[in-house]
């Protein structure tokens, strides 16, 4: 192991180790994602609605890295498909929420179980506490981030 001081800064600059990270690991992933016939984007928007009783189209771009029209446009194409469904906000009517339908769960299923055995992958060489502590600080790192945003 090189002491900190001895690497180049963007080896040794979070930010870039991150973008670095997430973009090799991402790309080994969405190479699944394009074989199953869904765009990066729809994967993420899918993976972000798993387990949520419906988000805000605003919260969805958010959490899924995607501006909003780009959102909107992916959710008229998925709704075709009967992936998502949109609704009403029960108490705001201008906003506009968005749920994932029966079928949407059964597709991204399939993809979460795949992203699961990549996702071990990646992570085998570490131990299971390396890995934990890894995936606690970034949920730290996001939390802290995203209050300030």
């Amino acid at each position: 192991m090189h002491h900190s001081a001895e690497l180049p800064f963007v080896d040794d600059y979070l930010p870039a180790l991150l973008a670095q990270a997430s973009t090799l690991i991402s790309t080994e992933f969405h190479a699944i994602v394009l074989a199953s016939g869904f765009s990066v984007s729809e994967w993420r928007i899918l993976a972000t609605l798993t387990g949520s009783e419906g988000m805000s189209i605003g919260g969805l771009a958010q959490v899924s890295l995607t501006k909003q029209p780009t959102v909107t446009r992916l959710l008229d194409r998925m709704e075709t498909r009967d992936c998502v469904q949109r609704y009403a906000h029960e108490t705001d009517r201008r906003i506009t929420m968005v749920r994932i339908t029966h079928h949407g769960r059964q597709i991204v299923g399939d993809l979460i179980a795949q992203a699961k055995a990549h996702e071990q992958r990646v992570l085998k060489p570490f131990s299971v506490k390396q890995a934990a502590a890894l995936k606690a600080t970034l949920r730290g790192i996001i939390e802290l981030h995203r209050s300030m945003a």
